[in-house]
């Protein structure tokens, strides 16, 4: 199922705009972006499963909508990280999530912890309003970027990283959340490419 993918909202911010759901052959939100859901109008009998404890559901649709729940109590998970949980049981590997970041700022650096801990057997891309970003693999090139904001963030740290079409480019240098980090450049070419030797970055792509 390496070419399935799903679609996965999570109770981050939610987007002005609900994304297009055709393609996706799973769609899925955790409890807390359930409501959003419903408030936004997304038809969702479209979804495939609703994770969460359900502490705060007691309205008429959740007993329609019942037999889509996964109960999944256990506090020392979040729902984000249930939810993938229940996405990599399916077996599908490639994952775009939407209400990754925004609001309480503590919940966005959980969810890029969460990420980091399934970088090797799924393959996440957040989506917010401002950019696209996901850890990147040690080789990379992005298309169709020129002039848009480009940002390195080693996690927590990143080795001899190459760059080809960015304005400040790099040339086999290290990174580190305690003192280098790549953030807010952008791409003065239509194709980007990035490369490092060790470590792990996540990359931001402006919208």
């Amino acid at each position: 199922m390496d070419n399935k993918k799903a679609i996965l909202f999570i109770n981050g911010l939610p987007p002005k705009n609900l994304p297009e759901t055709d393609g996706y052959d799973l769609i899925a939100c955790s409890d807390g972006a359930f409501h959003y859901l419903k408030q936004k109008n997304f038809p969702v009998e479209k979804l495939d499963f609703i994770s969460g404890d359900f502490d705060s559901h007691t309205g008429n649709d959740e007993k329609v909508y019942q037999e889509k729940f996964i109960y999944t109590p256990d506090q020392n998970k979040t729902d984000f990280e249930k939810s993938l949980e229940i996405i990599q049981q399916k077996g599908l590997r490639k994952v775009h999530i939407y209400g990754g970041s925004g609001g309480e700022m503590d919940h966005f650096l959980g969810n890029l912890t969460v990420a980091f801990r399934f970088k090797n057997d799924l393959e996440l891309t957040f989506f917010d309003e401002y950019s696209t970003y996901f850890f990147s693999p040690k080789s990379l090139v992005l298309e169709k970027v020129k002039g848009k904001m480009i940002s390195l963030y080693p996690f927590p740290k990143c080795k001899n990283v190459a760059t080809k079409g960015l304005n400040w480019a790099l040339n086999k240098e290290d990174l580190d959340v305690t003192s280098r980090i790549g953030t807010r450049n952008f791409a003065v070419a239509e194709k980007v490419s990035i490369e490092f030797e060790k470590g792990d970055l996540v990359v931001f792509v402006g919208r």
